[in-house]
């Protein structure tokens, strides 16, 4: 990820909309799998976002980050109050089955990252019958200057995304479309009015009312998900799956 994408993200994911959603997304997750009280690893971490919105929410959660980018990495542990690692995912520096949980957001799309042996490194960590939460990019057709940005690699469909995740060994594979809502308005910014050939990132500051306004959306969005509405398209992939 170029090193301006970082300086963004912890600039404004405490606050951004997207950023909100997301960690919503990801606790919406924790709260429907159940996966106990051992430790839970945020598998390229950024710069701490999502574990910092985890230790407001879930105080005795015990938790670690990973995070290739060590200044990244630094950021994260001050910002979150949580230990965290400079290392990179296709060989974690941590002891078979330590957690019960891996989290890793739109880093399997990455391309410094390796999928296989990535997930192989997840499933080595993680104990039997422990969590993966996996949030990934949706659809080729939605690639932008802001996948250059963050160097993302590849993007998936649900299906793509269940069919990784069964391939690597995992089982109870249940992925799902998000930021649904406002995929209309994603395609109008990415493929209509993006017309300046400068890479810009989709990860900024937002005023005030906008940003209150698309976080509004995503709520709804996710009571709709919680009553069982099946998105058929979304910005997003987010999937849960078990170690056997």
């Amino acid at each position: 990820m170029e090193l301006a994408e970082y300086d963004l993200m912890d600039a404004v994911e405490d606050g951004m909309w997207w950023y909100r959603a997301l960690h919503a997304q990801v606790l919406d997750a924790l709260d429907s799998v159940r996966p106990g009280d051992g430790r839970l690893l945020d598998a390229g971490c950024g710069t701490g976002g999502f574990l910092a919105r985890l230790r407001q929410e879930r105080p005795d959660q015990p938790a670690a980050g990973l995070e290739y980018n060590p200044a990244a990495a630094a950021r994260a542990a001050a910002k979150s109050g949580v230990p965290v690692v400079a290392g990179t995912i296709n060989a974690m520096p941590f002891a078979d089955v330590s957690f019960s949980v891996v989290v890793s957001l739109d880093v399997l799309s990455h391309g410094a990252v390796d999928p296989e042996p990535a997930l192989a490194e997840m499933l080595r960590v993680l104990r039997p019958g422990g969590v993966l939460i996996v949030n990934l990019p949706a659809f080729e057709w939605l690639r932008s200057t802001h996948d250059i940005r963050v160097q993302n690699a590849r993007r998936f469909t649900r299906t793509t995304a269940a069919a990784m995740l069964a391939g690597a060994g995992l089982t109870q594979v249940r992925p799902h479309y998000w930021n649904s809502l406002l995929l209309p308005m994603m395609v109008l910014h990415r493929k209509v009015l993006a017309r300046s050939p400068e890479r810009r990132s989709d990860v900024a500051q937002f005023p005030p009312w906008l940003d209150n306004s698309l976080h509004a959306v995503t709520r709804l969005e996710r009571s709709l998900l919680a009553s069982g509405f099946p998105f058929p398209a979304g910005g997003s992939v987010l999937a849960t799956a078990l170690r056997p």
